[in-house]
């Protein structure tokens, strides 16, 4: 299953993703008329880059997958790095992990994955949702084939918003292709979060492949959980190590936060309560913001409602007229401001946002 010759990932962009970072699904900033407003969406990227992520993920979910039917995939894309490169963040210029989103067939992911890697994109997300009559076998031959192209992080996407149910097995076939570097795990099911790990450990490739989360539902949990894997006659101990979420697409400085919690109490070997109390808090942030009672049909509008409160976006706006706020969302969504305030970053964004717009 090996990939030979195929492109790799720069050493230091490397190190940062195997330590572990903050990586938003970026959104996708649109002015009342539905066009992409350049401004706000590079602002956007200067808050992520000023509150301490270790790169962006574009292109994606979050972006809205739509951005592929309207010409704006490479705008986008080209748009977030370049401000990724002219940018100096508040904490001064590091190594960035920058993510494009790539999906549908297999042309078409490759033909993504070639402006990516032209851009300057180190790895490209690939999500099998458009492949949900293709059989496993004919999947990890998909995943070879754009492995060619660019390295890979593997997407487990929950079926609620299109993804598909994928066996340990596949995950272990996966993990033996040379070029994938990180899984995101975001099937929101436990049983189906452990599959991908067995499968990275059944494959020996816990080494090279590291593990973040996309369970928005569970993500502190999910940080500061060691898992063991029994193979063979030895134990493997493996972490989840970083997240590339939806979730952290707003809150995002207190997200950098969190994360440096979750590593230095691993570090200490040390759980504190409150910080097992934050994950119940987080995840109720996250139903709030993606709309968990009504089946997460208000995601993305929920995620852009906390950033119009802030002044990053001017309105709630998506591709889809129909995408929007559900009943009852923006209520939810006051509630968990007013209930944790300190998982909301409102004062960064106070502080920087003119020069965010302007600068």
């Amino acid at each position: 299953m090996a990939i030979i010759d195929a492109p790799s990932i720069p050493n230091d962009v490397m190190s940062v993703l195997c330590q572990g970072v903050v990586v938003p699904a970026h959104l996708l900033a649109l002015n009342a008329n539905r066009q992409l407003d350049v401004r706000r969406q590079r602002a956007l990227s200067r808050y992520y880059l000023d509150a301490g992520s270790g790169g962006m993920a574009v292109g994606v979910h979050s972006t809205q997958f739509a951005i592929r039917d309207c010409g704006l995939y490479e705008p986008v894309l080209k748009l977030a790095m370049q401000t990724a490169q002219d940018w100096t963040p508040l904490k001064g210029k590091k190594p960035l992990v920058m993510i494009a989103g790539l999906v549908g067939p297999t042309q078409q992911a490759i033909r993504e994955a070639h402006i990516a890697k032209g851009l300057g994109y180190h790895a490209g997300l690939l999500s099998l949702a458009a492949m949900k009559s293709s059989s496993e076998v004919e999947l990890l031959e998909h995943c070879q084939r754009v492995a060619k192209e660019i390295p890979l992080i593997g997407f487990y996407l929950q079926p609620a918003v299109g993804g598909r149910v994928l066996s340990k097995s596949f995950w272990e076939s996966f993990a033996r292709i040379e070029q994938v570097i990180a899984i995101k795990m975001a099937p929101f099911n436990r049983y189906k979060t452990l599959d991908v790990i067995h499968g990275v450990v059944a494959a020996h490739a816990e080494n090279r492949i590291s593990l973040y989360t996309g369970n928005d539902d569970h993500i502190v949990l999910d940080l500061i959980s060691p898992f063991w894997v029994q193979r063979g006659q030895e134990r493997i101990e493996i972490r989840i190590k970083g997240g590339l979420l939806g979730h952290w697409s707003v809150w995002t400085e207190r997200a950098v936060d969190l994360l440096t919690q979750c590593h230095q109490a691993i570090n200490n070997t040390h759980i504190h309560p409150d910080l097992l109390a934050l994950d119940s808090q987080v995840t109720d942030c996250n139903s709030a913001f993606f709309d968990a009672a009504h089946d997460f049909s208000g995601c993305i509008a929920g995620c852009h409602e906390v950033l119009r409160r802030q002044g990053l976006l001017e309105g709630i706006w998506c591709l889809d007229p129909a995408e929007g706020l559900s009943a009852g969302q923006s209520e939810e969504i006051t509630r968990v401001q007013q209930a944790y305030p300190h998982l909301c970053d409102d004062a960064f964004v106070k502080l920087h946002l003119q020069r965010w717009l302007d600068g």
